[in-house]
């Protein structure tokens, strides 16, 4: 992959609809019309699946996870038609939407879950490794954000293994921007006060 082949017509389309479709805050939306209110304005103020779970609806929160996650295989699918380097510039658009999507003032979620949904839309042996990591991780820890950063961390090195560099390059920068949008998860973990999985009082982080 060449700078070439990244800045072409093609690509910086594919990068805009990849950018709109996952600009699509799902979790704002779904509790709106459930008549939760602005999920912005309870725990993380995040609109991802894990704050929207404080709402007390564990099916709005599952509804918003498979959303988020099939906004970035979808946008991974569509542009595929057009190659893989458009497949791969959408797949970073809507991870970029999800984190920065322009309708709630570029404040979104975490991006895991759309991580998740472009690792499936275009490498789906990946995805799997990745969700035995995450789960490895959070049986031994507790701990949801350590293991999506762990997960997330060793997805370049798991493509590259596969043999897909290019898609590695790709998973390096997203892994870079998730554990961004992680880090006072990050300075809660190396503090020792990151909430557990299954805790009774609610961290506030979001994925």
């Amino acid at each position: 992959m060449t700078v070439q082949d990244l800045f072409t017509t093609t690509t910086l389309l594919a990068l805009a609809f990849g950018y709109l479709l996952g600009s699509i805050p799902f979790g704002f939306l779904l509790t709106k019309a459930a008549g939760m209110g602005d999920i912005r304005a309870i725990g993380s103020h995040n609109i991802g699946a894990t704050n929207v779970l404080r709402t007390g609806r564990k099916d709005l929160a599952a509804a918003t996870l498979l959303a988020d996650a099939l906004k970035g295989t979808a946008a991974v699918l569509i542009a595929w038609q057009w190659g893989p380097y458009a497949a791969i510039a959408s797949g970073l658009g809507a991870i970029l939407g999800h984190m920065f999507p322009v309708w709630l003032g570029f404040k979104g979620g975490k991006g895991v879950a759309t991580y998740i949904g472009v690792l499936l839309g275009l490498a789906w042996p990946a995805a799997l490794i990745f969700g035995l990591i995450w789960i490895a991780v959070a049986w031994l820890t507790k701990y949801s954000s350590l293991s999506a950063l762990i997960a997330s961390g060793a997805t370049p090195l798991v493509l590259w293994a596969l043999g897909q560099p290019d898609f590695a390059s790709l998973f390096l920068l997203l892994t870079a921007l998730v554990w961004i949008k992680h880090h006072a998860n990050i300075s809660r973990l190396l503090a020792g006060t990151e909430t557990k999985i299954g805790a009774k009082k609610a961290a506030v982080t979001d994925h």
